[in-house]
């Protein structure tokens, strides 16, 4: 299968560092800040998302998490055998959501399926002020009315292509690839 490499690893940190910058201008700050990685590539690409945000406001407390939406996602009659992962939110009030401006991060944003089931979850954990979303790619092809509030990077690309976001964190190295159709 051919594969296009689309971003490489210095325009993956440039679209972290903008999106970091964004949504702090959008918050006006970090105050009431949480940042929540949506596993498997959404986790490092928060952990990366908050440390850029640390880097500038120093004084953020850095409240970052994990949020497990396994057995949130529709498609669980198709593929039951998943692994159920874990759910770590940060400390401070009723599930360290209530009352927050949460950040869902995920790698790629493609039907909003995935998105759909963090926000049931959410539900479950607490009630944000606001829910933000922060991906790496935005593919388009989206199946529910959901949008991405900070994209790194819109990917127009066919249905039968995959894009496919490598992290040094679970990769090896960072990249992002469109494989299938010939560009």
């Amino acid at each position: 299968m051919a594969a296009t490499e689309v971003l490489d690893g210095p325009d993956i940190g440039r679209a972290v560092q903008r999106i970091a910058h964004e949504i702090l201008e959008q918050n006006h700050g970090p105050e009431g800040l949480v940042v929540l990685g949506v596993p498997t590539r959404g986790v490092p690409l928060a952990t990366r998302l908050a440390a850029a945000i640390k880097r500038v406001e120093p004084g953020w407390d850095q409240a970052l998490g994990r949020l497990d939406v396994t057995m949130y996602r529709d498609d669980l009659s198709r593929a039951p055998t998943r692994a159920v992962g874990r759910t770590e939110l940060p400390a401070g009030g009723i599930g360290g959501i209530d009352g927050a401006t949460v950040v869902l991060v995920d790698d790629v944003l493609y039907s909003g399926r995935t998105i759909r089931a963090a926000l049931d979850a959410l539900a479950d954990l607490g009630r944000p002020k606001t829910v933000r979303l922060a991906v790496l790619v935005d593919r388009g092809h989206r199946e529910l009315p959901i949008r991405a509030d900070y994209v790194g990077k819109n990917l127009p690309t066919a249905a039968a292509e995959r894009v496919r976001v490598l992290l040094e964190e679970t990769d090896g190295r960072d990249g992002v690839l469109i494989e299938g159709a010939e560009r």
